[in-house]
């Protein structure tokens, strides 16, 4: 079943595409004093495998870094994607 292991990584990929995007769209927003994404959005997706994605948007864009919430919250869900992501591999190979 390894041959199930590129459409998942390229799933994955778009994911966290989408999730950096996210955050992104959630500073620029924020600049123009408009409707906002909500905080619960990002942990949402985060946990569903996209983590990642908004970790480094988080980063790039300096969007919500001064939040403990976010600061100790993302990396943690990242390290349990990786976690769980492993075990999932394990188990479809």
């Amino acid at each position: 079943m390894i041959s199930s292991f590129p459409p998942l990584f390229a799933l994955f990929i778009l994911w966290n595409l989408a999730a950096f995007l996210m955050v992104m769209l959630d500073k620029r927003r924020a600049r123009r004093n408009e409707w906002r994404i909500r905080e619960q959005t990002f942990f949402v997706c985060a946990a569903a495998f996209g983590a990642s994605g908004v970790l480094l948007g988080m980063h790039v864009f300096r969007h919500k870094t001064r939040h403990r919430l976010f600061t100790i919250g993302i990396p943690v869900l990242c390290l349990l994607n990786l976690i769980v992501g492993y075990f999932l591999m394990k188990l479809i190979a």
